[in-house]
């Protein structure tokens, strides 16, 4: 699957929603886990303000890589973000967007604070 990668230097991201665990399947309930690592799933929802616009976008990042507070509001980095085109056909409908993936969300707060006890 094509992968896009997302620069991310030049714009101002901030959580527009805690880390939740992501699922895979609604009915059951059952948690979305990485295909290659095994690593349990969550999504960050964030806000993304670059070039003047702003988006909310939902990420989704192995719960590992989840740093630091992360309340709404709380600046943070995306480590590693990429954009995934899909496509799917349900119900006859076809249905196509940007899924956004990250290796890590980390509060700049966080970051700032630890990088100063160093």
């Amino acid at each position: 699957m094509r992968q896009i990668p997302v620069d991310t230097s030049a714009a101002t991201v901030m959580v527009a929603q805690p880390p939740q665990p992501k699922v895979k399947d609604r009915r059951t309930g059952e948690r979305a886990m990485d295909a290659e690592t095994g690593a349990a799933l969550s999504t960050v929802d964030v806000m993304f303000a670059a070039n003047g616009e702003v988006e909310i976008l939902s990420v989704t990042v192995p719960e590992s890589g989840i740093s630091g507070d992360l309340v709404m509001g709380t600046p943070v980095a995306l480590t590693g973000l990429v954009a995934r085109p899909w496509e799917n056909e349900f119900n006859g409908q076809k249905r196509h967007g940007i899924a956004f993936r990250a290796v890590a969300v980390t509060s700049i707060v966080a970051g700032a604070s630890s990088s100063k006890a160093a």
